[in-house]
């Protein structure tokens, strides 16, 4: 199946604040595309990102602050 979102093979992701060293919780975001963010499984390099508008952003990260 082709893909049909951007090209993210060449981006820099950002680790999020709350990943560790020791193999946990790693999430990576990107933040450099207008209207979306990227968001993947840093363990999984190659593997799938879930794009979430950018506007529903913040809520996002609030409410997974709160999960």
């Amino acid at each position: 199946m082709a893909s049909t979102g951007p090209d993210l093979s060449t981006t820099l992701w950002r680790a999020s604040s709350y990943s560790n060293s020791s193999g946990g919780e790693c999430v990576e975001v990107r933040d450099d595309l207008p209207g979306v963010v990227p968001v993947r499984d840093s363990k999984v390099p190659h593997g799938p990102a879930l794009f979430i508008p950018a506007p529903a952003w913040a809520p996002f990260v609030d409410w997974a602050g709160t999960a």
